[in-house]
């Protein structure tokens, strides 16, 4: 399935029906009387987030979403019936915003929220609505209310617990890959990684999402490359793993690029807690690594850590680091209250 994150939509709820002008008038029954019924309610425009789907692809092919209208009243005292809804079926996490992209709508993060893009107009009233005891024969009725149209935009931001950055061919997609049954595609060229990737990983127990997502290069916050506009899926992260290639000569400058790029991107993201590893150590020396992991200290000011994820050096270590950091913002459940005592 192709993978697109971002589709604009245009929506329309239905009109309401118009109420009706009628008379009863029967054979045998002397006194008639207004009996015109109310119209119908058009239906609404909902969206909801389901699970099952992790792409906007479907609304490629389909962008306009137009709900029922509401029927007109009809003599004798019969409503119209009502438009049927629409529900809009998108991926969790998915922002829904105004024509000009940035007011937000709504953020559907939880499987089953619903929120209402455009409501039906109300039916209008029939003349039995208008009979007072001054009006006993009223000709008049209502139209119904138009319904609402609105231009939106749909933005997915996948919802994982980390998040993997760094420069193009700094070993993320092999580390996914190692770590959880994700098969992100692996290559020895730039930009292998064209969408993001998630897969679980599973550490002492404990399971956590992580999303792969493309490299980024310097400038990629003025569209360079690939650009930056995939790292809004990582924006729901609770920790990022920011992965160094362990054989480029400057890995200093290497780090400086990517943090200016994340910085530029948005200072929330630059603030999240962050491990920093120096990867493809299997193909340094101990004095290369030695010497290339203090430069990488002195330039990030945070301990480094050291792994190989296709040798599979350190790789427990990483997970177990980005663990610590994730398991505060989880809600406590029975499997990491161990002491609890049993209840059934």
């Amino acid at each position: 399935m192709k993978f697109l994150d971002l589709a604009k939509v245009y929506i329309r709820s239905g009109g309401g029906g118009a109420g009706c002008v009628s008379f009863r008038r029967e054979k045998f029954i002397e006194y008639g009387g207004p009996d015109g019924g109310d119209g119908g309610r058009g239906g609404d425009v909902w969206a909801e987030a389901v699970e099952g789907l992790n792409t906007l692809i479907d609304f490629r092919y389909q962008q306009h979403f137009f709900a029922k209208s509401g029927q007109h009243g009809m003599g004798s005292q019969m409503t119209g019936k009502s438009g049927d809804d629409i529900v809009l079926r998108v991926p969790v996490g998915t922002e829904i915003l105004e024509e000009d992209e940035e007011t937000v709508v709504a953020d559907l993060t939880e499987p089953g929220q619903r929120v209402l893009l455009a409501k039906g107009g109300n039916g209008g009233f029939g003349n039995l609505h208008f009979k007072s005891s001054t009006n006993r024969a009223p000709r008049n009725a209502n139209p119904g209310l138009a319904g609402v149209e609105r231009t939106l935009w749909l933005r997915l931001k996948l919802i994982a617990d980390a998040g993997l950055v760094g420069l193009p061919n700094a070993g993320k997609s092999t580390f996914l890959a190692a770590v959880s049954n994700a098969r992100p595609k692996i290559a020895d060229y730039p930009f292998t990684t064209l969408h993001p990737n998630l897969g679980v990983v599973g550490i002492d127990g404990h399971e956590f999402v992580m999303a792969d997502i493309p490299g980024l290069i310097e400038g990629a916050s003025e569209g360079r490359g690939i650009g930056d506009r995939f790292l809004g899926h990582i924006e729901r992260s609770a920790t990022l793993l920011h992965l160094v290639d362990g054989t480029s000569e400057d890995v200093a400058g290497d780090a400086r690029t990517v943090l200016t790029e994340l910085e530029a991107y948005s200072p929330v993201l630059m603030a999240k807690p962050r491990v920093t590893a120096l990867n493809k150590i299997d193909a340094l020396d101990d004095e290369t690594i030695a010497e290339r992991k203090a430069q990488l200290e002195a330039e990030i000011g945070t301990p480094v850590m050291l792994m190989s994820a296709v040798a599979k050096q350190g790789v427990t270590d990483v997970l177990r680091a980005l663990w610590s950091r994730i398991q505060p913002t989880r809600h406590q459940d029975s499997n990491d209250d161990v002491d609890a005592p049993w209840r059934p």
